[in-house]
């Protein structure tokens, strides 16, 4: 009786927490980048027309005006089936809006003189999974962050051309690094088991390390890059077609678990959490001002034909993060995609403006479009 007492007492505190983590005054007001107010009810209106129309099972969505959380809600279910509904606890897959979190983190180790941008990889770790071509020696940390690397994306799903006789499983180099540019999960994860070999961890242990250095320091829970309790009991399930997808972890490797640090795209947070990490960034807390103009400074160039130009208007790639091309001057964004967890954010680091969106279902890059139409019309529109 006791623990069922205790039980229902946990849970409405829960709830409570939750509902005055999203509560807003009524009169409340959202600006887009140009200036223009949306209510909170309008807003609410519109992510329930979107959310209705693209058949979105649940979302998590913060929108940051002026270095503050303004908005910031959970919606829907976390599993069709069982019909759960989400609060601000809930737990998604940021999928690849990992990666400028993890950039972060490679910044701080930069700052305490453990890592050099600009040092080859194999001189503080070799990798044995591409020693057969020596080319590899080239990679640096400043390439694997703006994909320089050569390494395709993840040598299980990106089969190599067929001329270089690779077999299936292999690591191999699509060029010469920092010869071009090819996005690339294998990069992160090889700059990760560096990361975790200078603080005398393994990929299993290293999210001890980003917990104290980074989530810790910036009060940013849940924000874990390996699984634990706390990600099991909250974390909800992903869709795909319509119909919740159950999978143990996301997974790039067949011998992958969560135990592993998944730089690339392994982080679990919510919008809420999220949020107030790029709060921080954007108000340049936890790096050096030297280590956030080298992750917002353009390390390559994008080709107009390219399909992140073409589709995104990315016209650079900084460390971790992309450069987008706007009426309003350089955004800053990233957009994730786990198949069944879907993620974006956009941020002007100008005027400490930013939204970001998690969404568990294949639907998140249809959203994207619909909520940077929305958030960054003018006045006159």
């Amino acid at each position: 009786m006791i623990t069922m007492q205790f039980k229902n007492t946990y849970y409405a505190v829960c709830t409570l927490t939750a509902m005055l983590l999203i509560w807003q005054p009524a009169t409340a007001q959202i600006k887009t980048l140009a200036g223009k107010n949306i209510s909170m009810a309008e807003m609410d209106d519109f992510l329930k027309k979107e959310m209705d129309s693209l058949h979105i099972p649940g979302l998590s969505i913060a929108i940051i005006n002026k270095g503050k959380i303004v908005y910031n809600r959970a919606l829907g279910t976390g599993n069709v089936a069982l019909k759960t509904v989400l609060d601000t606890a809930s737990i998604f897959e940021a999928a690849s809006i990992s990666k400028p979190v993890f950039a972060y983190f490679v910044m701080k180790q930069v700052d305490k003189g453990l890592l050099a941008l600009d040092t080859p990889l194999y001189r503080y770790m070799p990798y044995a999974d591409i020693s057969k071509d020596e080319r590899y020696k080239l990679i640096t940390a400043r390439m694997v962050l703006s994909h320089q690397t050569g390494f395709p994306n993840w040598r299980y799903f990106e089969k190599a051309d067929s001329t270089l006789n690779i077999k299936y499983g292999e690591l191999y180099l699509k060029f010469t690094p920092g010869t071009g540019f090819a996005y690339s999960g294998e990069g992160y994860f090889y700059l990760a088991k560096v990361l975790a070999y200078l603080n005398g961890k393994t990929i299993q242990t290293l999210d001890s390390v980003f917990q104290s250095q980074v989530a810790e320091p910036l009060k940013l829970k849940p924000f874990y890059f390996s699984g634990n309790t706390y990600v099991k009991m909250h974390k909800i399930s992903g869709h795909k077609n319509g119909k919740a997808f159950e999978k143990k972890w996301p997974v790039s490797f067949p011998e992958q678990d969560s135990s592993w640090f998944g730089a690339a795209g392994g982080l679990h947070t919510n919008a809420t959490t999220y949020a107030r990490f790029l709060v921080a960034f954007m108000k340049n807390k936890g790096i050096s001002q030297e280590s956030m103009r080298e992750m917002l400074t353009p390390q390559i160039y994008l080709p107009k034909d390219h399909q992140s130009y073409k589709e995104d208007k990315d016209f650079a790639w900084g460390l971790g993060i992309a450069l987008k091309e706007t009426p309003f001057g350089t955004l800053y964004e990233h957009g994730g995609n786990n198949g069944d967890f879907q993620s974006g954010f956009l941020m002007d680091k100008k005027s400490n403006w930013a939204f970001v969106f998690f969404t568990n279902c294949d639907k998140g890059k249809e959203l994207n479009k619909k909520l940077q139409s929305l958030l960054l019309q003018s006045k006159k529109q």
